[in-house]
């Protein structure tokens, strides 16, 4: 009679799935401990009961609806000078059935690493979520937003971004609703370019304020880049749009005019969409494989920096895009998460050694000049102006000639090789500058290396399914072929890579690239083989996801 009872209230509980599983499993306990007393003939009867039970387990769990909340916090640190527009971590909490997950966005550079958000954040946080909401799984996103305070002075984000996470997932635990969910693609290729530059020479060069770029004739060609939106879209049963998550690949740190705190292009991205959509919609912005994708016009001379405009074209590309996705039939949510052990480079030693040599080859070829900077900017103008007659007009060259004379000809002589050594010691101090950037960056790579001690890294990796919506993750910076390339391998059409995530092990170039050099290369700690070890444990990942057929 008890166990009929608990069934026939656990029948009627089908909005509150985790009720009706825990009553189950004590009618499953009360089963087992019954079928300990009862003689071999009534057993089968009982066993009848505990088989008619585990069945009805499989039939809640197969209707156990998705469920989605959404909240947000400011971040923006207070008295922290100028604030173009404020950064904000949100949150995504997703539940079907017993299974909970949370994906944390922030407008910030890095989670540990790198920036204001230190080592601790990722584990502490997770702990506390799981703990205070039973979140099983997390996935923390940051935009790798370099206007929080990293290339703008520091302590732009508020001292308690913790407390401010767990704030944005209360609210989103406070408003969970049923949903359901689409998945599909948009397109935007007119603010991103690869930023590593192919020379003639085999090797790349990567532009960066932080060096001069290259001459123009030694230029051979640009890279690609993904022009891929990822969104998956969730729908209220009344059809309003509850939540957008939106996966592009692009390093967010062109800044604004005013030079102050902005969430740059993912911040003005989100706005737009959320006020097109009404409705309290939420957009999560959540970085691609940007690794060597940068704004255009990033070392423009000639107009303020200004990211707002490429904002406006990404959030315009979602809203386009999201007119065509329409909601599927499945609202699964599964996720697997291992963490995979990654080597660490040994070359760095090398390549430091290399770049001694080249340095004393560069200081080699200097060479005394008569000219210094006051006196060469007027000769350069006007050697370039007038090639042919550049010290006087023609007619004068003309009477010299015809006189037997050749004053002028003589003093453009000596004017032009002046020019030309002033040039190539220039040309060498922008050479020995690269290789001092190079130096900084290896030297403290190779103090990361030194203090994790030993030849690998451990690096926690995840695959999540929402409905069709499929997203991997790494904790770094990989380069955008990598992240097409695991598209393209996928069983899934809308498989996206959330790179930057729950972590950060600074940048992961291809294995091509290391021969290639550039910046990326000398900011990293991995070994070249750690793409294919990635790229082969994230494909086992994706076997393991529980996604519906229809």
């Amino acid at each position: 009679m008890t166990l009929k009872v608990l069934a026939r209230y656990a029948i009627r509980q089908p909005t509150d799935a985790k009720k009706c599983l825990n009553i189950l499993c004590v009618a499953l306990r009360l089963c087992a401990k019954y079928l300990s007393y009862i003689s071999e003939s009534a057993s089968r009867t009982s066993v009848a009961l505990v088989f008619f039970v585990a069945a009805f387990l499989n039939v809640q769990d197969a209707l156990a609806q998705l469920k989605a909340g959404t909240g947000k916090s400011n971040i923006t640190a207070a008295n922290c000078g100028v604030v173009h527009d404020s950064l904000f971590v949100k949150a995504l909490v997703l539940q079907n059935g017993s299974s909970r997950v949370a994906i944390i966005s922030l407008d910030v550079v890095a989670i540990g690493g790198i920036g204001d958000i230190p080592d601790s954040f990722f584990p502490e946080i997770t702990l506390l979520l799981k703990n205070e909401f039973k979140i099983d799984h997390l996935l923390i996103s940051p935009s790798h937003n370099h206007l929080d305070g990293f290339l703008n002075g520091g302590k732009k984000i508020a001292a308690d971004v913790q407390g401010k996470t767990v704030s944005a997932v209360k609210k989103a635990m406070a408003n969970m609703e049923p949903v359901k969910v689409g998945a599909g693609k948009g397109f935007e290729n007119r603010f991103a370019m690869n930023r590593r530059i192919r020379l003639k020479d085999g090797k790349v060069f990567t532009i960066r304020h932080a060096n001069p770029n290259m001459p123009d004739d030694q230029v051979a060609g640009l890279g690609e880049i993904d022009p891929e939106i990822g969104i998956l879209k969730m729908e209220r049963k009344d059809g309003t749009i509850k939540a957008v998550v939106y996966n592009y690949a692009c390093h967010p740190y062109t800044g604004m005019p005013d030079k102050g705190v902005t969430a740059e292009f993912p911040g003005f991205a989100s706005q737009l969409i959320e006020d097109q959509l009404g409705h309290h919609s939420m957009a999560f912005f959540v970085q691609g494989a940007a690794g060597d994708i940068t704004e255009v016009l990033y070392k423009d001379t000639d107009h303020p920096r200004d990211c707002e405009s490429f904002g406006q074209m990404l959030g315009m590309s979602v809203l386009k895009a999201l007119k065509e996705i329409s909601i599927g039939h499945s609202d699964q949510l599964s996720v697997v998460s291992e963490t995979v052990s990654l080597p660490l480079r040994t070359d760095i030693s090398i390549l430091l050694d290399t770049l001694l040599l080249q340095e004393k080859r560069v200081l080699a070829s200097l060479r005394s000049t008569n000219l210094n900077l006051k006196s060469f900017i007027p000769l350069y103008i006007k050697y370039n102006l007038s090639p042919n007659f550049p010290s006087y007009s023609a007619e004068q060259y003309l009477f010299e000639k015809k006189g037997g004379f050749s004053g002028l000809d003589k003093m453009d002589e000596a004017n032009k090789q002046d020019i030309d050594k002033y040039l190539r010691n220039v040309f060498a101090m922008e050479k020995l500058s690269q290789i001092q950037e190079d130096r900084h960056q290896l030297l403290l790579r190779q103090a990361d290396v030194n203090r994790l001690g030993g030849n690998h890294v451990s690096a926690q990796i995840m695959a999540l399914s929402i409905g069709n919506f499929i997203l991997v993750s790494f904790p770094g910076e990989p380069f955008s072929e990598v992240g097409m390339k695991i598209k393209a391998s996928s069983p899934y059409p809308n498989t996206f890579i959330a790179g930057y995530s729950n972590g950060y092990l600074h940048y992961a170039p291809t294995a091509e690239s290391y021969q290639q050099l550039g910046y990326e290369v000398m900011n990293c700690i991995l070994a070249p083989e750690w793409q294919k070890i990635y790229q082969e444990r994230i494909m086992e990942l994706l076997k393991q996801l529980k996604i519906s057929k229809k």
